[in-house]
């Protein structure tokens, strides 16, 4: 056997999917607004996973540019039919309104590094959706959503057969099952003349879990377990939060699987924080003698180690062409040479201002998934900013309105108002400025005088991030302490389902042209 340690791939990774295809496992993981989308890894000893490529082409234009924050690529279902990989998934538009203004796609690829074909759309009656493979015949389950007033946004599990070449509807929308607690994330699967669904229960937050239905027929009616597979929400002591949103998977020897999302909190003063957003886990299943799937180690609560079946690990790594691809991402398209060059300073990136950071339209910003509590970021920033509308730096970022951010920018000679001087000629100073942003808006925390080029840095400790400049060589604090644990899921009123990311950025408000050159980024993530 192998021990394997949850969460398994860390760090802003919810919603798995996962399939096996011969000795490989894939899993997909939502992607919301940022690019690349769909990110899908790999492994064959489910113990270490590997990035193994993206959807490239998930939606439309290639840009995601307008949608809010958390809004994007929701719940993909990745699937095999023995010939190709298929993808379902829905592109969201609209959160925390009673429309979720949602398009549901599908795509296909012979290998998950691409190509995939280009997404045709299908019936979008909610966000969630997955197919199901049969006897040649193919089929989609989706959430059905109820925006009426007085209606359930969450109004129940239905199932549409589709024409496998057109994917034109067949026949009627079946309705699976309504309960009164809050069910999505419906996935079937077939065994010992069953039907199983597993569903997500209870929405995405700490009182998360996974139930299961069974049936006779596919399209029901369909009996729950008068228990959960999985869920923390009954011990909040737990190490793993938030367990729930769980897909089945059989080993090549007829083990079973289950992977599934989950959330490291930290414990603040504030209660509990999950700054690395929602990641996925694994665990081992078994069949009781009734036929319902149960955890092997007993009980409905996710374990952190779980021995597996053992098998290769070897990894090949497999990444699209190109030095800005995984781990870097970008907010709602790709990084386009016109704004992140790679080419024009070798070992530089170059970005080219564009709009500020709460902009849903045209961020230059790169940045990386951080994935434990104890975290450093570092950069070297060179540029030449020559008015308050242009700033570049180094950034940890969830989303709008929560972000820290040290920038080279420019303001009035010391003692003076902000008046916007800079357009009389002369004068003004090139400084480092430390903001953060919350939903009470953004606040400078501190200013320093220096000169281009400096390496900038972050160090995060649990809820604490310590930003610092290198001066004369030496590390040197700026601004206190500040709060990290805001850039997280359980922050705030409003929905929120990524995970804090560190990186760099560029803005240039008034006419895109002002660039900065950056060198040595480097995130180490230390367990």
């Amino acid at each position: 056997m192998t021990l394997l340690h949850n969460p398994v791939i860390r760090g802003f990774a919810p919603d798995p999917s996962i399939v096996r295809v011969d000795d490989w496992y894939y899993v997909a993981t939502s992607s919301f607004e940022w690019f690349p989308t769909i990110p899908i890894h790999r492994s064959r000893d489910l113990a270490h996973w590997e990035y193994a490529g993206h959807v490239r082409g998930a939606v439309p234009d290639d840009s995601l540019t307008g949608v809010p924050d958390s809004g994007g690529v929701w719940a993909p279902s990745l699937s095999w039919d023995g010939d190709r990989f298929w993808v379902v998934y829905s592109v969201v538009r609209s959160v925390g309104t009673p429309y979720f203004d949602l398009d549901t796609y599908v795509t296909t690829a012979t290998d998950v590094a691409g190509k995939w074909s280009t997404p045709r759309r299908v019936a979008s009656h909610g966000f969630d959706p997955a197919l199901f493979h049969e006897d040649g015949r193919l089929w989609l389950l989706n959430l059905q959503n109820d925006h009426r007033p007085g209606g359930r946004r969450f109004a129940g599990i239905v199932l549409t057969e589709l024409d496998r070449e057109t994917l034109a509807p067949v026949g009627g929308t079946h309705l699976l099952l309504q309960q009164d607690r809050l069910i999505e994330g419906p996935k079937v699967l077939r065994r010992d003349g069953w039907y199983y669904l597993v569903l997500a229960e209870g929405g995405t937050g700490f009182e998360h879990g996974v139930l299961v239905a069974r049936s006779r027929a596919l399209t029901g009616p369909y009996e729950l377990d008068s228990r959960p597979l999985l869920t923390s929400r009954d011990d909040p002591a737990l190490p793993l939060q938030k367990a729930g949103h769980g897909e089945l998977v059989q080993t090549p020897d007829g083990a079973w699987l289950l992977s599934h999302l989950t959330a490291r909190p930290l414990r603040t003063p504030h209660g509990p924080r999950c700054t690395l957003g929602r990641e996925t886990a694994i665990q081992r299943v078994v069949w009781d003698a009734e036929g319902w799937p149960r955890l092997a180690h007993g009980g409905w609560h996710p374990a952190v180690e779980v021995d597996v079946p053992t098998h290769s690990s070897d990894l090949q790594v497999v990444a699209d062409p190109g030095e800005l691809e995984w781990p870097w991402s970008s907010l709602r398209e790709h990084p386009d040479p016109s704004w992140a060059d790679i080419t024009s300073r070798p070992g530089w990136i170059r970005l080219r201002g564009r709009h500020g950071p709460e902009s849903r339209w045209a961020q230059s910003l790169l940045a990386q998934r951080i994935t434990e509590h104890r975290a450093e970021a570092e950069v070297t920033v060179e540029a030449r900013p020559r008015s308050f509308t242009q700033a570049a730096g180094l950034v940890l970022r969830y989303d709008s309105e929560a972000y820290l951010s040290l920038d080279l920018t420019w303001v009035e000679p010391e003692g003076e108002p902000q008046r916007g001087q800079q357009w009389r000629g002369g004068g003004g100073r090139t400084v480092l400025s430390l903001v953060e942003r919350d939903e009470e808006g953004a606040r400078q925390v501190a200013v320093v005088d220096v000169e281009a080029p400096v390496t900038l840095g972050v160090t995060i400790d649990g809820a604490d991030a310590r930003f610092w400049y290198v001066r004369n060589g030496v590390p040197t604090p700026i601004g206190p302490p500040l709060d990290f644990s805001r850039l997280s899921d359980d922050h705030g009123s409003r929905l929120r389902f990524t995970g804090a990311m560190a990186g760099i950025h560029a803005r240039d408000l008034v006419d895109a042209s002002f660039t900065a050159d950056f060198q040595g980024f480097r995130l180490t993530c230390t367990p």
